[in-house]
C-alpha cells in the first residue's frame, strides 16, 4: 500500500471525469468515472461506508450504470449490497474471485470488522470486455497475482488498477490465491504498455501515472 487520502474530488481527463474516495479502517479507494456531457459513469469497488460513497456519488451527480469490481478481498466489495439497492445497478465481477467474494464475511471477522456480505454479483467480466456509459469506454483486462480474478479497467488517459500498481509499490501476493511472478508479468504486459501520461486509480493510496511508475518504482526495476 501507499500512503496518502484520496479526497473524493473530480480530475478531467478529456471528457471523462475521475474521483477516488478512501473509506473504512483500510482506506480503500472508492473510484467513479463518468463522461462528463452525459453524467453517465461507472463506480468501482465500493469497500465501505455506504452513505458516503451514496452522498459522494450524488454530490458529483453521476448515473451510475454497474458497480465494477477490481477484485473481491473483502475491503473491496463492504459497501456493494447497499449501493446496488440503492442505485439500483447491476454488479460485474471476475469469476475466479467469486470464491473470495463469498467468503468476505468470513474475511472480515477475522480482522473484527464489520461487513455486510452482498449477494452473487450479477454478471461476470472477462478479458478485453468493453464497458460503456455516454462516451465513455472501458476495456477489461485480466491481471491476475493478488487475487486469482483481478482485472483493471482502461480507458482514454486513465486505468483503474485496483490492488496491482500503487505509487511505489504493487500489489501483495502473499494472500490466499496470491502469485507473484503472474503478478509482475500482469503489470508488464497491461500496464506498463499504456502511455506514460496514462493515469493510475488504485485501490489505496494516491494516483500516479504509468511514467512515473516506470520511473521510480523500485519494485518494477
Amino acid at each position: 500500500m501507499t500512503t496518502g487520502k484520496a479526497s473524493g474530488a473530480a480530475i478531467q481527463h478529456g471528457s471523462l471525469k475521475v474521483a477516488s474516495l478512501s473509506t473504512g479502517p483500510l482506506q480503500e479507494n472508492a473510484v467513479l468515472v463518468w463522461d462528463a456531457p452525459s453524467g453517465e459513469g461507472f463506480l468501482f469497488d465500493p469497500g465501505d461506508e455506504a452513505g458516503k460513497i451514496l452522498a459522494w456519488v450524488h454530490g458529483h451527480g453521476v448515473k451510475v450504470r454497474g458497480i465494477l469490481l477490481t477484485h473481491a478481498h473483502f475491503d473491496h466489495i463492504g459497501a456493494v449490497q447497499p449501493l446496488r439497492e440503492a442505485l439500483g445497478v447491476p454488479v460485474y465481477l471476475h469469476e475466479r474471485d467469486l470464491p473470495l467474494y463469498q467468503a468476505g464475511q468470513a474475511s472480515a471477522e477475522r480482522w473484527n470488522l464489520p461487513f455486510v456480505q452482498p449477494a452473487d454479483p450479477d454478471h461476470f467480466i472477462s478479458q478485453d470486455q468493453v464497458f460503456t456509459a455516454g462516451k465513455l469506454r472501458l476495456t477489461a483486462r485480466e491481471l491476475p497475482g493478488h487475487a486469482p480474478g483481478h482485472v483493471v479497467f482502461v480507458g482514454e488517459g486513465l486505468a483503474v488498477v485496483g490492488d496491482t500498481l500503487f505509487r511505489g509499490g504493487i500489489g501483495r501476493t502473499d494472500l490466499p490465491g496470491g502469485d507473484h511472478p503472474q503478478l509482475m508479468r500482469g503489470i508488464e504486459t497491461e500496464l506498463l504498455n499504456l502511455p506514460d501520461d496514462t493515469a493510475i486509480y488504485p485501490g489505496h493510496g494516491e494516483r500516479s501515472t504509468v511514467g512515473e511508475e516506470k520511473r521510480s518504482n523500485p519494485f518494477l526495476r
